[in-house]
């Protein structure tokens, strides 16, 4: 596996792409969080507005433990870009026929797909270690004592990273053209899923929360007025959100190696 994720890299390390996607993501997550930051300061800088905003969320966003889930939630809206990062890469094996070369250079067909489910896992795994580290910096920079209470966001993060990487793997693998893929990578969970999910949610007692990628988004959900979203919206059974989330995983893991297993290269 070793060998093969070393020659994944030398695919990637000088492909101009790779370092302009990545590089924007980083700073897109420390930006994004900077921003909020900065406007949750404004706020609480007003002592009238400061006491409304604690009697609802019980302090600021950014602190201990709050910032857990408030930067885990503010970072999961750019997991698209390591999304569109992975279908880049697969697509692109199509488009110069490594994908084949590297079948006739010895490698089976399984060796070839699981390397690029580990590649989506390293994805995962990365956007996870640099969500924390924001989280770290804008929790001691508040100044309010370490506290893990609430981390277990920062799981659900991975388990969303994870499962927006899987599902652009898969459909790189259907669609095998880089445009189209992409297009509708974005599509779908931007529009086509939010749109089921709230006709289900409204006519199927809020079943749409257990569609593909919703059950990932719903696990951080908006960490502001947590407590006065939960007397007016029926609030969502955590645990079983976890399990459809990783059976999701699961399936996408079986359809996407049989896909390549079974494809006509």
């Amino acid at each position: 596996m070793l060998q093969r994720l070393s020659i994944e890299w030398m695919k990637l390390k000088n492909y101009r792409t790779f370092w302009i996607l990545s590089i924007l993501y980083v700073v897109s997550i420390f930006g994004a969080n900077y921003i909020v930051y900065r406007i949750q300061q404004a706020i609480f800088e007003e002592k009238q507005a400061k006491g409304v905003v604690q009697l609802f969320i019980g302090g600021p966003p950014f602190a201990f433990p709050n910032v857990w889930h408030t930067t885990t939630y503010i970072s999961s809206f750019l997991l698209l870009l390591p999304g569109l990062l992975m279908i880049i890469s697969v697509t692109n094996e199509y488009s110069f026929k490594t994908h084949r070369q590297n079948v006739i250079d010895g490698w089976n067909r399984r060796e070839f797909i699981s390397t690029k489910i580990m590649l989506a896992l390293i994805g995962a795994l990365f956007s996870t270690i640099l969500v924390t580290l924001t989280a770290l910096s804008f929790g001691f920079l508040q100044g309010e004592p370490f506290t893990t209470e609430k981390s277990i966001k920062v799981f659900y993060f991975f388990i969303q990273a994870l499962s927006y990487s899987l599902v652009a793997l898969l459909f790189a693998l259907l669609f095998k053209r880089g445009g189209l893929a992409i297009g509708i990578f974005f599509l779908y969970p931007l529009v086509l899923e939010n749109l089921i999910s709230a006709l289900m949610n409204r006519y199927l007692d809020f079943s749409g929360r257990y569609l593909p990628l919703e059950s990932t988004d719903n696990l951080i959900p908006f960490p502001l007025f947590e407590n006065v979203q939960r007397q007016i919206i029926k609030a969502p059974n955590f645990t079983a959100l976890l399990i459809v989330a990783l059976v999701y995983i699961a399936l996408y893991v079986f359809f996407i190696s049989r896909k390549f297993e079974t494809d006509d290269l």
